[in-house]
């Protein structure tokens, strides 16, 4: 079974990279309050533990995970308001159209490739 044909609605698009990344938010968020409960059902000094990585190691990096998730869905709610605003697939910089082919990519994007390194 083939993946089904991507949308070209922009509103679509967004809504569902929301929802992805709701759902992706969401799975961090319960893999960090599994991690709290197993640091607090343990006594001992997991820095030590030759058996892998330790808890705080992994409590980290899925910190980063969820950190970076919530990020995205306010970037993606921003470009939502931008949609409803009118001003979605404008450069914030030049005011130019940002190409098609970047926001196929990057649904967020708020500057063209000319502006996207420019501070």
């Amino acid at each position: 079974m083939s993946d089904p044909e991507p949308t070209t609605d922009p509103r679509a698009r967004l809504l569902q990279l929301r929802a992805d990344l709701v759902a992706e938010s969401d799975d961090t968020h319960r893999a960090l309050q599994e991690i709290r409960r197993l640091r607090l059902d343990r006594s001992d000094d997991d820095e030590h533990d030759p058996e892998g990585a330790p808890l705080s190691g992994e409590w980290f990096r899925v910190d980063g995970l969820h950190t970076a998730a919530r990020q995205r869905v306010r970037d993606v709610d921003e470009a939502l308001a931008d949609l409803d605003a009118g001003r979605y697939g404008s450069c914030r910089r030049c005011g130019e159209p940002i190409a098609p082919g970047r926001l196929e990519i990057m649904p967020t994007a708020t500057r063209c490739v000319r502006c996207a390194g420019k501070p």
